[in-house]
């Protein structure tokens, strides 16, 4: 409930025409789409809709009335079709008589898959009972920060009373499954003309015989309390004032790049973690108040939040005023332990004889004042998500407290959600991980052929992947292929000259900025130079040395900068040439650089293994393909010093193979991922050739 949130109502995009000739269950996912659009409504993954539809049984023929709602783990703004379950609300029924009581209503979720209508393989949420007891057709559960702002509150009962009267009820805390299913069943019956209900420290349920009504009546009950809220808190300081001043945009980011590596460092002992970084006026609103670290220390409140976020998040110690970034630094590894030692001691104060093993104890969300919020997690995704999640947790807390007071979930219900069974279980069926989940890597030359490839081939394995080139056009236009392809979470570009320190710095900070740190460097950033020793000049020679030699120390100089913070060892791939190893005619300035770029990876090789970090090289020839060093002269000087054309030249360098075969961007790409990834995890200072066969470039 930020101002520029309360300042725009709720726009109705419910479109009649479109909708005219839908059918019960098109009618639900264009009601879910809609209200899953706008995130003042519902968080990403949050709340869930549901219509009851009369639909013939393919079994016996006979109409029969089915439940289709939100599956387990969707997202009502991207589900579709397949994402609903559905079941029959016959045996749904029925399964009240197996009911033996809320110590045992865990069990129910076992009997959902028998009450499956047609064979609908898409697993049933544990808010199913939740839609089915309510007797209306459709039925929207939405996590508006407004809504809980109100639920969240001391007096959530009394404040629902006052702005809703006896159109919105209120039911108490409750955690979702079985038993608040028959709650809402009992609360509709004693109130038949209740449209909705606010569910305590959760959220709001809405309901009606029509799916255009439905999405219309969630749409103004959220906006009143929106209203509600815009008048109350008119010309309230949030969070008691503010006590701290934000840095200046370039200063808050800058101070964030600096910390989360280290953040990252600390916190990727169980597995590589992704970073995300926040500084929007909500956040900032809040890391600057004078009530912030009493009402972080509280947690959140709505389950979807708790579980994004954790029972609390870090408190950096941090003064705008007087910024000591180093200070900070010095005493961060102390406030993770801290955090661990913390988060530990709740666990053995709630754990049940059955509870899960510990998960990760370190924080998710790191609060900076002046500067903003950091958030780590397994992947970018979720990293992200989590930050917005507790943007939504920041505008209930400003909501509640200001008209109120701000109630955290108890430490027992929250540990109850956290490390609840049935969440273990859906964490125990998620895929297994991919080889580089949670790695981030920088490619130089990243718009070129191999390095392009490399990327593809990277986020193929998980990892995120931030492209570096000079050439700003074909930068973007890779990016956006590759953005589309996997997702523009894992997609980063950034220009930058190789021979430029400054760039470079700017480079590794923003690399730190949007994903948290830098695991492996894919150095591939080159040119190509054919000439005659007397035709050489200094400004060619100089030119090839820069960008293959001095360019490759540049950036493996700052890499090592950053793994050093990170204390989390890495990997360098150079993508050299065969002409390092072995001497090509006319091309003095290029074999001299690759052969020096060559032994500058042995040198880092020897300096890295202390710290785990591995150096290894690849080295390709005659890689013609999406190749940007064989367009203009380059190509013209090979083919003119060989006699032949671009078609000759490709069939001239394949027959001179020992294996007759084309070498592709691809063929580079998988080398390059090997010598980065654990497979290779025990070699370092070595060379792998991908040239179809040199004996001439042999190592040995």
């Amino acid at each position: 409930m930020t101002a520029s949130h309360t300042s725009q109502s709720l726009e109705n995009k419910w479109d009649a025409v479109r909708a005219k000739n839908m059918s019960e269950p098109e009618k639900l996912l264009y009601r879910s789409n809609l209200l899953g659009s706008d995130k003042r409504i519902t968080n990403y993954g949050g709340g869930n809709t549901s219509a009851k539809v009369m639909q013939k049984d393919p079994l016996t023929g006979d109409i029969t009335e089915v439940l289709w709602v939100k599956g387990s783990g969707g997202d009502v703004g991207s589900i579709k079709m397949d994402g609903f379950s559905t079941l029959y609300m016959d045996k749904l029924n029925a399964l009240k008589s197996l009911y033996r009581g809320v110590e045992f209503e865990d069990e129910m979720v076992a009997y959902l898959p028998h009450c499956t209508f047609n064979l609908n393989p898409r697993a049933a949420s544990i808010d199913t009972p939740l839609h089915a007891y309510v007797p209306a057709k459709h039925v929207d559960h939405m996590h508006p920060d407004a809504i809980i702002a109100i639920a969240a509150a001391k007096d959530s009962k009394v404040l629902t009373q006052q702005i809703f009267g006896n159109d919105i009820g209120w039911l108490p805390w409750k955690k979702p499954g079985f038993e608040l299913g028959l709650w809402l069943s009992d609360f509709c019956a004693k109130n038949p003309s209740a449209k909705g209900v606010v569910l305590e420290s959760h959220g709001l349920f809405t309901w009606a015989d029509d799916a255009r009504e439905c999405y219309e009546l969630t749409l103004q009950v959220i906006q009143k309390a929106m209203d509600w809220f815009k008048a109350e808190t008119a010309g309230k300081p949030a969070f008691g004032g503010a006590i701290h001043d934000s840095l200046p945009p370039g200063e808050r980011r800058a101070v964030a790049a600096r910390l989360m590596p280290a953040i990252r460092g600390f916190v990727s002992g169980k597995q590589h973690m992704v970073g995300h970084f926040t500084d929007s006026d909500a956040v900032l609103e809040f890391v600057n108040g004078r009530d912030m670290e009493r009402l972080a220390a509280l947690g959140t409140s709505c389950p979807d939040h708790f579980l994004r976020t954790k029972i609390c998040p870090l408190v950096v110690d941090f003064t705008p005023s007087a910024p000591d970034v180093e200070a900070t630094l010095e005493g961060l590894e102390g406030a993770v332990a801290s955090y661990r030692e913390g988060y530990q001691a709740y666990y053995d104060r709630c754990k049940h004889d059955n509870s899960p093993a510990i998960r990760d104890p370190n924080a998710v969300v790191y609060l900076v004042p002046g500067v903003g919020m950091i958030t780590f997690a397994k992947d970018k995704a979720t990293a992200r998500i989590s930050g917005e999640f507790y943007v939504n947790a920041i505008n209930v807390m400003r909501g509640a407290d200001a008209v109120s007071e701000y109630c955290g979930l108890p430490e027992q219900e929250a540990f109850d959600i956290e490390y609840w069974l049935l969440e273990e279980a859906k964490l125990q069926r998620m895929p297994a991980p991919k080889s580089m989940a949670g790695r981030v890597a920088l490619v130089t030359g990243g718009a070129g052929g191999i390095g392009s490839a490399t990327a593809e081939r990277y986020l193929r394995e998980g990892a995120c992947v931030m492209l570096a080139d000079i050439d700003e056009a074909a930068l973007a236009e890779t990016a956006t292929a590759l953005s589309k392809q996997y997702s523009p979470d894992v997609v980063r570009t950034v220009a930058m000259n190789v021979t430029d320190e400054d760039a470079i710095a700017a480079a590794y900070s923003s690399i730190a900025l949007e994903f948290g740190g830098v695991d492996i460097l894919v150095s591939n950033a080159g040119i190509a130079s054919s000439a005659p020793i007397e035709e050489t000049t200094l400004d060619l020679w100089n030119k090839n040395m820069a960008i293959l030699s001095t360019g490759y120390f540049l950036v493996s100089r700052e890499a090592f900068r950053v793994f050093k913070v990170q204390s989390m060892g890495g990997a360098i791939v150079f993508v050299a040439s065969k002409n390092g190893l072995a001497a090509s005619p006319n091309a003095s300035a290029y074999c001299t650089a690759k052969a020096s770029e060559i032994h500058l990876a042995r040198c880092l090789a020897l300096e890295g293994a202390p710290m785990g970090v591995r150096v290894n090289v690849v080295n390709p020839d005659a890689v013609l393909k999406g190749s940007k060093i064989w367009q203009g002269e380059w190509l013209d000087q090979r083919a003119g010093t060989y006699g032949t054309d671009k078609e000759g030249l490709e069939e001239m360098y394949r027959e001179r193979s020992m294996l007759k075969r084309s070498v592709l961007p691809e063929d580079i790409a998988e080398a390059a991922y090997f010598l980065a990834s654990d497979l290779s995890a025990k070699s370092t200072g070595n060379i792998i050739n991908v040239d179809a066969g040199n004996v001439q470039a042999f190592t040995r």
